[in-house]
C-alpha cells in the first residue's frame, strides 16, 4: 500500500472518530437529566406567595423586584448575587441540575427581541444557561413534582385547568379541567382544596393522577407539613387552623382573619386582615408565641433558611426582610437593590 493511501485511510479514520465523538457528545449533553421521583421544586408557602424565592442545594434563586423581577441567584446570606436572565419570572422551582420558572418576555428590555410579549414555563441550567421553553402558556402557579411540572394552565377560551409536563418537554397532559392548586406536594401526593362542589381536602396521586377526598373540611390554601395540614378556615372568617392527619382533629392556631401565610420549619408567618390594625405576624406552628413582625398590609411572604422577604401590598419595592429565626429585625433587601443598580450601569 502506498504512503498516500495510508495517509488517506488514517485521515478518514480520524475524521470518523471525531464525527462519532461529536454525535455522542451532542446526544449526551442534550439529554435532560432526570431527578428523584419525590423531588419538590419549592415550598408550598413560597409558591402560594408568588414563588419569588426558592432555596435549593445552598443557593437562593429569586425574582429581583428592583430589576423588573429578573431572575437572580445568591447565597442564603445574600452574598455573591448574580443576574441569570433579564425577563420577568415567578413560580421559581429548582431540582437536580435545573431551575424552572414561569417567565414573561417582552415586558422589559428593548430591541427586536422584545417587540412581542411571550409567556411560558421555562427550564434552564442552574447558571441560567441553556434555557428551553417547555410550554408557551399563562401559568398561574406550578410545582415540580419529581420529574413533572404540575401547573395551573390558563387561556381566555377554556379558563384555568391543571396540566402537567415532563421536564424533558414530553408527556404533556391535562389532569383536570378545573382549578387545582398543585403547590403542596409531599411523597407522591398533591394536597389541595376543592373548588367545584366544596372546599374539602383532596389528594392527587401523581403516580396515577387519580384524585380522592381526604377530609370533609371547608378549607383554603392547604399546606401539608409533618403530618398536619395548615389551612385558612373558610367557614370561620379565614382564621388559621391545622388538621392532624393521624388524629383526625382540628386545632385553631389564631382567630385573626388571614390574608396569606407561609409555613417554614417551626414558624408560621401570616398577614393579619384588619381595618384598624393590619399586621404581618409570626407564631410557632402550634399557635404559641404569636408576635408582630411589621405593622401594615404586606404580601408575597417568601421564606428561606435565613430570611423572610415581603413587600407592602401593591408596592413591589422596597422589599423588606427579617431573620427567619431569632428576634424580629425588619430592614430592606439592600443587596438586591445594589445588584440591580450595578446591572443597569
Amino acid at each position: 500500500m502506498s504512503t498516500n493511501k495510508k495517509s488517506v485511510i488514517i485521515l478518514s479514520s480520524v475524521i470518523l472518530v471525531v464525527l462519532v465523538t461529536f454525535v455522542l457528545l451532542s446526544l449526551f449533553t442534550g439529554r435532560v437529566q432526570m431527578s428523584d421521583d419525590n423531588t419538590v421544586g419549592n415550598t408550598a408557602g413560597n409558591l402560594n406567595n408568588g414563588g419569588l424565592f426558592c432555596e435549593n442545594d445552598g443557593v437562593v434563586f429569586f425574582s429581583n423586584a428592583y430589576d423588573n423581577n429578573s431572575l437572580y441567584c445568591m447565597n442564603p446570606d445574600e452574598s455573591q448575587i448574580q443576574k441569570l436572565n433579564g425577563n420577568y419570572v415567578n413560580s421559581i422551582n429548582a431540582g437536580g441540575k435545573y431551575i424552572y420558572y414561569y417567565m414573561e418576555s417582552g415586558t422589559n428590555g428593548s430591541g427586536l427581541g422584545f417587540m412581542s410579549r411571550t409567556a411560558g414555563i421555562y427550564r434552564s441550567d442552574r447558571n441560567g444557561k441553556h434555557t428551553a421553553c417547555l410550554d408557551r402558556t399563562f401559568a398561574v402557579t406550578m410545582q415540580l413534582c419529581g420529574n413533572y411540572l404540575y401547573y395551573q394552565d390558563y387561556n381566555t377560551k377554556t379558563g384555568t385547568k391543571l396540566s402537567k409536563i415532563k421536564i424533558d418537554k414530553t408527556d404533556k397532559a391535562t389532569i383536570a379541567d378545573y382549578v387545582i392548586n398543585p403547590v403542596s406536594f409531599v411523597n407522591g401526593t398533591i394536597y389541595f382544596n376543592g373548588t367545584q362542589e366544596d372546599h374539602a381536602l383532596y389528594g392527587l396521586n401523581t403516580r396515577s393522577d387519580t384524585i380522592n377526598k381526604i377530609w370533609d373540611g371547608n378549607i383554603w390554601n392547604p399546606i401539608y407539613s409533618d403530618g398536619y395540614v395548615y389551612y385558612m378556615d373558610v367557614a370561620n372568617n379565614y382564621r388559621l387552623c391545622r388538621y392532624s392527619m393521624s388524629e383526625n382533629a382540628v386545632e385553631v392556631l389564631t382567630n385573626d382573619r388571614v390574608d396569606s401565610f407561609n409555613v417554614y420549619d417551626y414558624y408560621i408567618y401570616y398577614q393579619k386582615n384588619s381595618k384598624t390594625e393590619p399586621e404581618l405576624r409570626r407564631m410557632y406552628i402550634d399557635g404559641s408565641n404569636n408576635e408582630v413582625v411589621a405593622s401594615g398590609v404586606y404580601e408575597n411572604i417568601n421564606i428561606t433558611s435565613q430570611y423572610v422577604y415581603f413587600n407592602l401590598f401593591g408596592e413591589s419595592t422596597p422589599v423588606y426582610r427579617t431573620s427567619t429565626y431569632g428576634g424580629v429585625n425588619v430592614n430592606t433587601f439592600e443587596s438586591a437593590r445594589n445588584a440591580a443598580l450595578e446591572n443597569t450601569k
